[in-house]
């Protein structure tokens, strides 16, 4: 007979059975094997008539779970039980979590074994630490499954109380939830402020300077003593500049006057100063940060960060991936300083051992940070992963080797310089010794190229120098909305005010994106008109549901049941039945929302209503029977949406699309329409005949007021073909394309691009011009006057003309476009890579976000279809538990 050994996974499965000994049976219970039902054709008969059973909880009887087997999970569970038959001992080895206790509690509910159980732990799969964690086998931790267990419930109760709520009142298939809600209000303020921002404008002057033939720029400052305006000085609802704030503004008359008389002036150095600065390497990853970073620059999603991260973790290669630690074990220091020293050499490593400590006094998911397994980090290029997991694999390798590396040292530098009655600032910085940056610098993929940018090095300048003005330039400047939240920027709201767990996030990003709650776009979380509604209705009748600091007491309330320090029944009992709890609120409120209110996002626009209808956000305008309605195009978002678009779309329906006249070749009327992306041109109209009618964006400056017939037609015929090339006699063309205008020559070696500069015209551009454009040599994006040689040339990018390298970093080649770098796969050469397989690589990264959704949204569609069925498994109760081995009987 065998010992059992239960994980989660198949991959776990495959990779903890290389470490056991023989005798030793694997099996995967495929995550969950019991839970909550999810629909009613789940609930059992017997219960099926009580008042409670939609819930899943019963609320009568000290909020008893109603626990089900789900239809897709029965074999697995006939399996596991058909294995125990032959087993002499249960090893429950799943993840060391509350997520992972409980399903080792269900597990061991379920198959209700008579032989010896066991509960196995570990944070890495390698040969040491399973062998370690056979000898160190516990029981299951009680209050951690039930401190789980009142998470579930809770979730449940909010979500299964007020959705029903929001279907009713708003729009059916909506959901509300304890965190998820709190993150639509996020990013609903934050689009409220956006909506609020008034811009304000100001001019200054930029000076370009000489000195012992080495050039640097200045900024203006002071003028006459005072401080000139800039966008901090201005208060971002009025567009104004903040009361009480001593500052000149100048407007463009004044800065060109100003510029005026000081040009020919002399310039002089009035003050230096060098502040010397040290910088620390962060701390190793937890979950937060990880998706953080992943996103910043991976531009993975945070569900996409964690699905990578979980199958690293199953294949052994990285440390548990739900932790709340930053803490490095013994184990874990030796090697990260082995590799700076293998690495970097001594210089680079820090004098003593960095132990960092955790400041979240819920942290507990696990006891270490993220990092490679092992007692020996294997460096990226040594694991033979590739694509997304050598990705992440690359970037926990670098964050904790840089962990235990010397600190950054830097001098930063400021000049004031004087010319006549105004004042300039030159700023500078020099890396004096680059430390940890050598290996990680937080939101760039090259710590070489990142290393390059951070440098501003100045002129060898002393109080006392006139250095020469080159040239003296007015520049105009406007103040910019706060910024959108990305996934990575909520990750770290949603963390630092205590809602939620690191752990869920992934998952309540994409329930919202899902839902329909906000648009992922350009990596920008941007809420719909019916987040608006449904945080509207919340913030009005429900408030603590979406009040942060309510959200995050409650987190820590759940914390404290899972060290004992809080009772789980009194809290439930308070929250959701209490004189104030969810369920009375709810029945007294219901009867006090009006739907046709709820339905409304009231944003202030005078004689227009935007309401929330059966196939998305809709205007409307008028009374009684001269009401129009008019479509909301899916990604005009509310802050966007303005009276000219809502003049334009109106318009369209009460009188079709604006024609600005007729193709002179073909009589085609064209039209000029707004679109889900924006505003375009199409020629003719739609039919069953011409159902798709060539349609042209307009380029960036031209707005549906001010385009013209002849640009209407000059845009519906790009690709423009200028001629062919002198050389090669292979065909140029101009075109626009997603960033922006460009010409391209269709060589035979591959096709070669230029972007045209702002002067040119792409609907007029000559092909003397375009082979002037050509002749240009291609331009890198390297920063402070530096470059590095590349190792190879790949060619243009099809895309937008910029070139596309490789470079030599500091583990191994990599391949840069612009931003974005992609190291080479394991297994390929520098000299075997060509361009298209570098646009390929280059593009599956910048895809990341949208495959992810749609993978999401048909694998939430499977989900779906397997919880109808009509038949379900005898329900098991939690009071009902049976004690042994593995875990004491639950009270």
């Amino acid at each position: 007979m065998s010992t059992l050994v239960i994980v989660e996974s198949p991959t776990k499965a495959r990779t903890i059975r290389n470490y056991l000994p023989q005798g030793y049976r694997v099996e995967a219970s495929m995550g969950h094997v019991r839970d909550l039902p999810q629909s009613a054709t789940e609930i059992p008969a017997a219960v099926k008539a009580e008042k409670w059973a939609q819930l899943g909880v019963n609320v009568d009887a000290d909020f008893e779970p109603l626990y089900i087997i789900p239809k897709d999970k029965k074999k697995i569970v006939t399996l596991l039980k058909d294995a125990l038959k032959d087993a002499k001992e249960l090893i429950l080895a799943t993840d060391e979590d509350r997520e992972g206790e409980s399903i080792s509690w269900h597990l061991y509910q379920i198959l209700n074994p008579k032989i010896p159980t066991k509960r196995m732990v570990f944070h890495e799969i390698t040969k040491e630490a399973i062998q370690k964690a056979l000898k160190n086998c516990r029981t299951i931790d009680e209050q951690l499954v039930r401190a789980q267990e009142t998470r579930r419930i809770l979730d449940r109760l909010v979500g299964y109380t007020l959705s029903p709520l929001l279907w009713k009142k708003i729009a059916w298939g909506l959901s509300a939830g304890r965190v998820q809600s709190v993150a639509v209000r996020l990013l609903v303020n934050r689009e409220r402020q956006r909506r609020a921002f008034r811009e304000g404008a100001y001019w200054d002057l930029k000076a370009d300077l000489l000195h012992e033939k080495a050039t640097f720029g200045a900024v203006l400052t002071t003028l006459a003593g005072t401080k000139v305006a800039t966008g901090s000085d201005f208060d971002s609802t009025t567009g104004q500049i903040t009361a009480g704030r001593n500052v000149v503004l100048l407007n463009e008359e004044q800065a060109t006057a100003l510029k005026e008389r000081l040009t020919g002036k002399p310039w002089s150095v009035s003050d230096l100063e060098e502040r010397p600065v040290t910088r620390k390497p962060s701390p190793p990853f937890t979950t937060s940060t990880l998706q953080q970073e992943s996103n910043r620059k991976l531009r993975l999603s945070a569900r996409d960060t964690m699905r990578v991260a979980q199958n690293l973790y199953e294949q052994g290669y990285i440390t548990y991936m739900r932790t709340d630690s930053v803490h490095l074990s013994e184990q874990a220091l030796i090697a990260a300083r082995e590799c700076v020293e293998k690495l970097y050499g001594q210089n680079y490593l820090s004098p003593q051992p960095r132990k960092y400590t955790t400041k979240s006094k819920g942290a507990q998911e696990a006891h270490e940070a993220i990092r490679p397994a092992g007692s020996t980090f294997r460096t990226p290029q040594e694991t033979g992963l590739g694509g997304r997991e050598f990705q992440v694999y690359d970037l926990i390798w670098k964050r904790t080797v840089a962990s235990q590396m010397a600190d950054a040292n830097q001098t930063q530098i400021t000049v004031q310089l004087q010319v006549e009655d105004a004042g300039f600032r030159s700023s500078g910085k020099r890396i004096d010794f680059p430390g940890f940056l050598r290996a990680y610098v937080e939101g760039s993929d090259d710590p070489d190229a990142a290393l390059d940018d951070q440098e501003v090095i100045l002129p060898n300048l002393k109080v006392g120098d006139h250095p020469e003005c080159s040239q003296l330039t007015a520049v105009d400047h406007e103040t910019q909305p706060p910024a959108r939240f990305s996934e990575a920027t909520l990750v770290k709201t949603l963390e630092s005010e205590g809602i939620g767990r690191p752990s869920t996030y992934a998952s309540i990003i994409g329930t919202i994106i899902d839902k329909g709650y906000t648009q992922l776009t350009n990596n920008a979380l941007i809420p719909t008109f019916t987040a608006f509604a449904v945080t509207d209705l919340l913030e009005k009748h429900f408030p603590d549901i979406v009040d942060p600091s309510f959200t995050s007491k409650m987190e820590q309330t759940l914390d404290d049941i899972s060290t004992g320090e809080a009772k789980w029944l009194p809290y439930l009992k308070s929250f959701y039945s209490g004189e104030k709890g969810l369920d009375t609120l709810v029945k007294e409120q219901e009867s006090q929302i009006d739907s046709a209110q709820a339905r409304t996002v009231d944003l202030e626009i005078p004689d227009v209503k935007i309401r929330i209808g059966k196939f998305g956000a809709y205007l409307e305008t008028g009374n009684g029977d001269d009401v129009v309605t008019a479509s909301i195009p899916k990604d005009l978002t509310p802050a966007d949406l303005d009276l000219g678009k809502i003049q334009t779309l109106l318009k369209q329906k009460i009188s079709g699309p604006d024609q600005l006249g007729r193709h002179p070749e073909t009589g085609e009327p064209i039209f000029v329409l707004l679109g889900p992306y924006g505003p375009y041109v199409q020629l003719g109209e739609k039919s069953e005949e011409n159902p798709k009618p060539k349609q042209a964006s307009l380029p960036k400056g031209v707005t549906p007021e001010t385009v013209t017939l002849e640009t209407a037609v000059g845009l519906l015929a790009l690709p423009r073909l200028l001629g062919t090339h002198p050389d090669t006699g292979a065909t140029i063309q101009a075109n626009l394309g997603r960033f922006g205008p460009y010409v391209v020559h269709n060589n035979k070696e591959g096709k070669d691009y230029r972007s045209l500069k702002a002067a040119d015209n792409v609907l007029t551009v000559s092909l003397e011009r375009a082979l002037e454009l050509l002749a240009e040599p291609k331009k890198g994006r390297a920063s402070s006057g530096k470059s590095k040689a590349a190792l190879k040339e790949l060619g243009a990018h099809p895309e937008d003309g910029e070139p596309v390298n490789i470079y030599d970093g500091p583990y191994g080649a990599y391949i840069k476009h612009v931003k974005t770098n992609v190291s080479i796969p394991e297994g390929q050469t520098v000299e075997d890579m060509t361009l298209d397989t570098a646009v390929e690589l280059l593009s599956s990264k910048a895809s990341t976000s949208k495959s992810t959704r749609k993978s999401s949204k048909s694998q939430g569609a499977g989900a779906k279809s397997t919880t109808k069925t009509t038949k379900t498994t005898k329900t098991t109760k939690s009071s009902s538990s049976k004690s042994s081995t593995a875990g004491g009987k639950k009270k």
